[in-house]
């Protein structure tokens, strides 16, 4: 049952592939630090690899055949890519799905406010966080503003150079004595996680100058009023760039690899194929760090309305051929894994831990103590799947999340599983997972990619 490190098995041809498919990587995380700017970057990606857009197809009313590369995007915050297969598509799919959402920190509708000439932005936490750890550092705010008049003006703070950053303060060591006697849950209340964004006073201004200053410069830069903050979606997220990590580079530490290591992944094998043998999927989406709701969540039938489209262009227009095609098929939902940190040590049971650098990592169930919200896959489908990775040689590992009675998290396996096929969880195993900076072994995200292109082969 031991698992050898992957690391030991590699020539210089497959350290060089490594290190290729790790240096994209780390360029897609600098250009999506946000589920917008993910799906951006990947229909550019898509297109370039002759990927078409399927509204285009279906305006144009024409026949998908094998071999057809299209995708459809959702809203701009999700995306599904699929390659059309030889074999009848209601025989079934192999999917590969991930989400783009992460851990962040929304400023609220109404945001900009000054207190004692300092002018702060209110936020609103997304998802899973301890806030303490978002105190202090370097961060920039990315999103879109959109105008009443349609227009939409993208903004991208705190990344460049020459930007600034902004940050929020935590209390100095020399005053905190009752703030360190709070539980680590209270002692920054997410209330107080206010972005300080300036303190310049706007000349011959007695009332609010410093937010009048902020909103002068606002206009300047970016064309809008106070009002606008109503309808945009601003997230503040660390400031920097994705960074090799280690003496030895053997890691990556960055910002959002929770989840987008697994959907860089993913797409990256569908990359690989022009033809397939199934018909493959690649789907990634928004909101699974707030239990997958929403319009663009997976909890939405906007992927089975898209597959609906796809097999009416393929004269499969029924609502049987759709019921078929859903439950005949296959996935990897892929999600991170905690990985093993033996300073923490008690809080996992070690037989049954992901560990860096042993490659991809199996949850056959995931869900909290009883399994509570588990898709939990049958041991035929384990079986499929071990004989997949073992096949094309694939170094893989299997895991739980945690000692059992200690919490536990979920991912889109279940929702996916309610059509009746066969999903599995899988994925990256992450250090500091959900914190500001998430670490990954450079191998294990080797070995995820090359068990997605195993899987889409079968």
């Amino acid at each position: 049952m031991e698992i050898k490190n992957a690391w030991k098995k590699y020539n210089e041809d497959e350290l060089n592939k490594l290190e290729e498919l790790n240096k994209s990587y780390r360029d897609f995380l600098d250009r999506g630090k946000t589920e917008r700017e993910c799906v951006v970057e990947i229909v550019k990606q898509a297109e370039n690899a002759g990927y078409r857009n399927l509204d285009g197809i279906i305006r144009g009313k024409e026949s998908l055949k094998e071999g057809d590369k299209v995708y459809s995007v959702w809203m701009n915050k999700s995306i599904a890519l699929f390659i059309i297969g030889k074999a009848p598509i209601c025989e079934g799919m192999n999917i590969l799905g991930a989400h783009i959402d992460s851990p962040r920190l929304d400023i609220k509708q109404n945001p900009l406010y000054e207190d004692t000439e300092i002018a702060y932005l209110d936020t609103h936490y997304y998802g899973g966080i301890k806030k303490y750890q978002w105190v202090t550092i370097p961060l920039a705010i990315h999103g879109v503003v959109v105008k009443t008049n349609g227009e939409v003006i993208n903004i991208v703070l705190g990344e460049d150079d020459n930007d600034p950053v902004v940050f929020i303060s935590d209390l100095l060591i020399h005053l905190s004595q009752e703030q360190l006697e709070k539980k680590a849950s209270k002692v920054i209340d997410g209330e107080d996680l206010n972005v300080t964004i300036g303190s310049i006073p706007l000349k011959d201004e007695d009332k609010e100058p410093v937010k009048k200053n902020i909103l002068k410069l606002i206009k300047e830069k970016y064309n809008f009023e106070e009002e606008d903050f109503l309808s945009a979606e601003l997230e503040v997220v660390p400031a920097g760039r994705a960074r090799e990590a280690g003496m030895d580079k053997s890691m990556i530490l960055a910002y959002g690899q929770d989840d987008r290591v697994c959907a860089y992944t993913s797409f990256a094998a569908m990359l690989e194929f022009d033809k397939v043998e199934r018909t493959a999927c690649c789907i990634l989406v928004d909101k699974e760090e707030i239990g997958s709701v929403g319009a663009t969540g997976m909890r939405s039938h906007f992927f089975e309305n898209i597959v609906a489209e796809i097999l009416d262009r393929m004269g499969e227009s029924s609502d049987l051929a759709l019921r078929r095609t859903l439950a005949n098929s296959r996935m990897l939902s892929s999600d991170v894994s905690a990985a093993f940190d033996p300073i923490y040590a008690s809080a996992f049971e070690k037989k049954n831990a992901a560990y860096f650098g042993k490659g991809m990592v199996f949850n056959k169930f995931t869900g909290s103590r009883g399994k509570s919200g588990s898709n939990d896959a049958n041991a035929e489908y384990v079986a499929f799947v071990r004989g997949v990775m073992e096949k094309h040689g694939v170094t893989y590992q299997t895991a739980e999340l945690g000692k059992v009675d200690l919490g536990g998290g979920g991912t889109i396996a279940y929702i996916l599983a309610t059509y009746g096929m066969n999903v599995i969880d899988s994925g990256v195993a992450v250090l500091n997972m959900h914190a500001p900076w998430e670490a990954v072994s450079k191998a294990d995200v080797y070995e995820t990619k090359k068990g997605y292109v195993a899987f889409l082969k079968e």
